[in-house]
């Protein structure tokens, strides 16, 4: 149950290297490939936006149009960066840029290849469109996307609609139980993405399956939340997900949405121990779930006599990590978390948060935050820390 995001960069291509110099500036003259197929893509792009199958068909393969015609796209276009002529057509590079209405603030940024034929006549059209090399894959490229809108969700996914519809209802009961922790100032809204498998999960993250394995969910999105960058999407792994009980699949979809509302306030300052345990503790609040029942992994250890001398790393977080190392990171995140409310009361924890986030810089910001907002120390903290998971726990 990850919150770390994922970034989106677009950069250029050069063109035309086989073409002659022409002019006093030495440019290679325009390729007329190129500018005929942004034509073609802009028509299709546009077919696509005003739900006219028939137009979409004229410029080639109509296989997107089916697979995408269920998502509520408020924009849609490419960018042709390049294009190679092939025995048989031609090869373009473009960006492709878009927005789902009523969700994203920026255009969601991705690569692709396409693939073209050419008539006799000369006219270009469509035969394939594919993630380019190295770019994750996007969910219509998986299959037909179905649709589920909640009150402040959309689900989509390549399953059936009624599969998707539980997801809603996890949703919508997560936005609200959020709001009345971390604080309406938010969109107050979450995407989720249900692919078919633990690997659809990974290739939409462009990632092995191997980094995801028992992973429920993950939340990808920008630190800072600078506004120019699309919203989080919330990405679930089906084969983890339906090892679940009813409370579990709560706890996972509500600490995903955590991760969506405190996305501006969770910056290269904020350690993930502070970020993780914050959202499991969201996730945990109402389920009536003990210490000893929601932390059993470290539950373990501190009866085995090895209480943590300090709270976990970065590093102990990563996926591929021990699953035992990456459950105690976790529960000592979140135990962390639920001290601070025990202690100060959970508007401190959320200032505290907020504090941490707003540091210039990693080196400094839990220790001055303590200071300001908690009134204590960085040891004193860590040793309160030990004895309340030696308490809870022991």
């Amino acid at each position: 149950m990850a919150g770390r995001g994922r970034a989106w960069s677009i950069g250029a291509v050069a063109l035309g290297l086989l073409a002659p110099l022409a002019g006093c500036g030495g440019h290679p003259p325009p390729d007329p490939a190129r500018t005929e197929v942004q034509r073609v893509l802009d028509r299709r792009s546009a077919a696509l936006l005003g739900h006219d199958e028939r137009a979409y068909g004229a410029t080639g393969t109509r296989t997107g149009y089916i697979r995408l015609r269920a998502v509520p796209l408020a924009s849609f276009g490419y960018r042709v960066t390049a294009v190679r002529r092939t025995a048989s057509g031609a090869t373009a590079d473009a960006y492709l840029s878009y927005r789902v209405t009523g969700y994203d603030r920026a255009p969601v940024d991705t690569r692709r290849t396409l693939t073209l034929g050419r008539t006799a006549d000369g006219r270009w059209y469509v035969t394939a469109d594919r993630p380019a090399r190295e770019a994750g894959q996007q969910l219509w490229d998986q299959g037909t996307v179905t649709a589920v809108r909640g009150t402040h969700s959309l689900v989509l996914g390549t399953g059936a609609p009624a599969g998707l519809k539980p997801f809603a209802r996890l949703a919508d009961r997560a936005v609200p139980a959020v709001s009345g922790a971390w604080g309406t100032r938010w969109s107050r809204r979450v995407v989720v993405l249900v692919p078919a498998s633990l690997e659809g999960m990974a290739a939409l993250l462009g990632s092995p399956a191997a980094d995801y394995r028992g992973i429920a969910a993950v939340t990808t999105g920008e630190a800072g939340g600078s506004g120019q960058a699309p919203a989080d999407r919330v990405v679930v792994n089906p084969e983890a997900y339906s090892t679940l009980g009813d409370t579990g699949r709560q706890v996972v979809v509500t600490h995903e949405t955590t991760h969506v509302a405190t996305r501006a306030d969770t910056t290269a300052a904020t350690p993930l121990w502070l970020s993780e345990g914050y959202a499991d503790w969201i996730g945990y609040l109402g389920t009536g779930r003990t210490a000893a029942e929601a932390a059993p992994e470290l539950g373990r250890a501190v009866r085995d006599g090895e209480v943590p001398r300090a709270l976990p790393a970065d590093a102990d977080f990563g996926f591929t990590s021990d699953p035992t190392k990456l459950a105690r990171a976790y529960e000592s995140g979140w135990l962390a978390c639920r001290m601070i409310a025990d202690r100060w009361g959970p508007a401190r924890l959320g200032a505290f948060y907020r504090a941490v986030g707003a540091h210039p810089r990693r080196a400094g910001a839990v220790e001055d935050a303590l200071g300001k907002v908690l009134g204590t120390t960085s040891g004193k903290f860590t040793a309160g820390w030990r004895d309340y998971v030696r308490t809870q726990l022991g």
